[in-house]
């Protein structure tokens, strides 16, 4: 346990940069803060010695005052040095967090897009920005209560043995056995019990991300939180978890270290009491009175201390939890770059023999496909629900790398190209199109930064956007999402559609962009996208069959494999699964409700 903690905090002084040195500095001054904090206790100690030592004639200890202004300057020495270092731990610590958000962003960066797909926006805002600000709590303040502690501790250990040796180890039996109560409760088995409370809050708050997403869904059926019942049972394991480690795991030794180190004095006593028959034959009583008085005071510290033990502990194992959930950020994988990058020739794009399968899945979602779209192809894959379509197509501009095959554009194996070159060649249109909280202009900007005003608005009215500017208050420069100023599903699948225009790619990928238009919006945007495609490398995936009736060559993918390809009449005429895709898709296209309200 004690080398995995100090591998953790190799890491995160890691991540501290330049500022790692203002982090032992921090250190050193807390260590000498609680250092002075212990001397107004020797002073004490002094003022009492004087006392006793001319009672009851107390003008006499004429040192008492001078005692008392250094018991006082210490304290406050102690307080600003303190102040000191939890200044430096504090810069040092935000800038650390800081630094850990930059370096999971700038991985998240070349990730494959496919990881955004497995892992929700919530489960990774919580993993980085979450665990990083729990970072911060262990730099700014855990970390330089550790080492003031241990300062703390040595120094009470060698006050406790300078005046009386045995009434010192009366106040460190409390103090020992508060400390196995700490252990009991933070190391061995209890110590894994806070990363499944950690997972089971990660889980929550996936669960609470998307249930929010699904609000208008809940709201339309009338349903209540109970209905979603991923989110409830992240609520439900949270809660168990956090009761379990709560009464079964702190309440008992948390009552044991409560109990001893608010009791130290308890301890004091008997010994005293035995003591004292001793000290008043050798006529030693005054001294004796002394040293009583100063352990009375000073097993006070003791709770203090422990508890300073236990918080420090408990942000040691948060932290822990913490990095291992940044790790799992880190540890996604990346693009693989190439020293000596290959330059696509054209933009033919070939699948030889490409297996691929998803993490943590055994049946591959791909299994030994290929085909090939020539250069201004259009190129439609159909097939069954889960067949491997949006695979394949994702495969095209590396949201994932293939398990075994190879996937070539222009002749070049697409994990030999730089991926910047590969992503400027390739143009995208999902179905569900996302556009920022931005005006019009900035969205369609996103997909070339340096396009003029001009080039941007051409954009816009090739893809039909002309009636969507035209009813916008501030027409192109309208911030969307503001203002209750909206577009509807059609509308921002023609925004996304000049996007993909201003781009200018030679190759597109279309992902059923028709699918949530309404008929009208689908005539527009069918226009658009005789614009867009013009010319150009088209891969297209179609559940509408009606789309795809001009394609070159239709693939047809079932269960992950080439089930069948052509052109819509060869494959209607071969009688196979096409035929029998076209022949349900019709019957579904005629379906309506008589005036009777059967089924006709």
């Amino acid at each position: 346990m004690k080398e995995k903690k100090q591998s953790d905090l190799s890491v995160l002084l890691g991540y501290a940069g330049s500022y790692r040195g203002l982090t032992y500095l921090g250190l050193a001054l807390s260590a000498a803060a609680m250092a002075l904090g212990m001397a107004p206790y020797i002073c004490i100690w002094l003022a009492a010695r004087d006392l006793i030592a001319v009672a009851p004639n107390w003008t006499q200890a004429v040192n008492v005052g001078r005692y008392g202004w250094l018991a006082f300057g210490f304290a406050f020495g102690g307080i600003a040095v303190y102040f000191c270092a939890l200044m430096c731990t504090h810069l040092a610590a935000f800038r650390t967090a800081s630094n850990i958000r930059k370096a999971g962003m700038a991985h998240l960066m070349k990730a494959p897009l496919g990881f955004f797909d497995s892992n929700a926006s919530g489960l990774l805002r919580n993993r980085l920005d979450g665990a990083a600000s729990e970072t911060e709590t262990l730099l700014a303040h855990n970390l330089a209560d550790i080492v003031g502690t241990v300062a703390m501790l040595i120094a009470m250990i060698v006050l406790m043995f300078v005046f009386d040796g045995r009434m010192g180890a009366a106040c460190l039996l409390a103090a020992v056995i508060s400390v196995c109560a700490l252990c009991v409760m933070m190391t061995g088995k209890n110590a894994g019990l806070m990363a499944e409370y950690q997972a089971a809050q990660d889980m929550m708050s996936k669960a609470g991300t998307e249930y929010v997403r699904g609000i208008p869904v809940v709201k339309v059926f009338q349903q209540t939180v109970h209905s979603f019942k991923a989110f409830k049972q992240a609520i439900e394991d949270y809660s168990a978890k956090a009761e379990h480690y709560q009464a079964n795991v702190c309440k008992t030794p948390q009552a044991v270290n409560l109990t001893f180190t608010e009791g130290a004095f308890a301890f004091l006593v008997p010994v005293a009491l035995l003591l004292a028959p001793g000290a008043l034959k050798s006529g030693s009583f005054a001294g004796f009175v002394t040293n009583f008085a100063f352990y009375a005071v000073f097993s006070a510290i003791i709770s203090t201390a422990l508890a300073r033990i236990m918080f420090a502990a408990s942000g040691m194992m948060l932290a822990s939890t913490a990095l291992g959930r940044i790790r799992q950020v880190m540890s996604a994988a990346t693009f693989e770059t190439v020293e000596d990058p290959v330059t696509p020739r054209d933009n033919r794009i070939e699948f030889r023999d490409v297996t691929f399968t998803y993490e943590g899945s055994e049946q591959p979602a791909l299994d030994r496909v290929s085909f090939t779209v020539r250069p201004g192809q259009t190129v439609a894959l159909v097939g069954p629900s889960g067949g491997g379509k949006t695979t394949a197509a994702s495969l095209i501009p590396r949201f994932w790398d293939v398990s075994s095959g190879a996937v070539l554009v222009g002749g070049a194996d697409v994990r030999q190209v730089d991926p910047h070159v590969l992503m400027d060649r390739i143009a995208f249109v999902f179905q569900n199109s996302r556009l920022f909280k931005a005006s019009i202009l900035e969205n369609v900007r996103m997909a070339r930064p340096d396009a003029s005003r001009e080039e941007v608005l051409a954009a816009l009215e090739a893809a039909q956007c002309g009636d969507i500017l035209a009813k916008l208050p501030k027409g192109v420069d309208t911030v969307i999402g503001t203002e209750g100023t909206y577009l509807s599903g059609g509308e921002q699948q023609r925004v996304a559609l000049a996007r993909a225009i201003l781009k200018d790619a030679p190759i597109i990928v279309l992902d059923e962009a028709t699918a949530f238009a309404d008929p009208e919006n689908e005539a527009l945007i069918q226009r658009a996208l005789g614009r867009l495609t013009d010319g150009r490398t088209v891969v297209m995936i179609a559940h509408r069959l009606s789309t795809v009736l001009g394609a070159d060559n239709i693939i047809v993918l079932d269960s992950g494999r080439v089930a069948e390809q052509g052109t819509h009449e060869r494959l209607v005429e071969a009688n196979g699964l096409y035929a029998r895709m076209w022949a349900d898709y019709n019957r579904a296209a005629q379906w309506k409700i008589s005036s009777e309200g059967e089924v006709a």
